[in-house]
């Protein structure tokens, strides 16, 4: 764990419509996403939380429900930083298996060192909202987007807070743009069943 008090989050409460089931419950190479999910964030963060429902999740952990229910990922976003008790949070996505403990240790101890209201990778020049660390002072931001109906997380980011770690930087301390791959179809869950299971350290 990062020597200063981080809390991570888990987004797990998406529809998975293209996965055509939920995506959190689904298994590879043993554990489920959820499972996998929550035990990379815990090796980095103190306190650790779901982002969805308790009906579906509880008995992997302390669960959050929206306060905007039905808007994304942001929604799940705004719910973490308005419970968290810590200045820095990082937040990941449920459907992405083979990011790493080094990976996502790296990116905060940048945030923590930064101070950013946001802190993400930028693969293929884009940034990754969905595996980043906020500070609280990114919540007014987001419940002001949530109150107007605006859902994008990414146009959210304030220019003058905001630390973009760039794939160049991320290959040399050998983070691949593949660990970023998300799991949407069935298809794409077949591919990552043919990977190799010990992705993550």
């Amino acid at each position: 764990m990062l020597p200063e008090p981080l809390t991570g989050f888990v987004l797990a409460g998406g529809k998975s419509t293209r996965m055509g089931q939920d995506k959190a419950a689904l298994s590879l190479h043993g554990p489920t996403l959820l499972e996998t999910a929550l035990a990379t964030v815990r090796s980095v963060a103190g306190q650790v939380f779901i982002l969805g429902s308790a009906e579906l999740y509880s008995t992997y952990g302390p669960t959050i429900a929206d306060i905007f229910p039905e808007c994304g990922p942001l929604g799940g976003i705004h719910a973490a930083l308005s419970s968290t008790k810590t200045q820095f949070n990082l937040v990941l996505a449920v459907d992405t298996p083979f990011l790493s403990s080094e990976l996502l240790r790296y990116i905060s101890e940048r945030a923590l060192a930064s101070g950013a209201a946001v802190t993400a990778p930028e693969i293929h020049a884009y940034p990754q909202p969905l595996c980043a660390v906020y500070s609280r002072g990114f919540l007014p931001i987001a419940e002001r987007a949530l109150k107007r109906g605006d859902f994008k997380i990414t146009p959210l980011f304030p220019r003058d807070s905001t630390l973009l770690i760039t794939e160049a930087e991320l290959a040399g301390f050998a983070f691949t743009a593949e660990m970023f791959d998300n799991l949407n179809t069935p298809e794409d869950l077949e591919r990552a069943r043919r990977r190799s299971p010990g992705r993550n350290p």
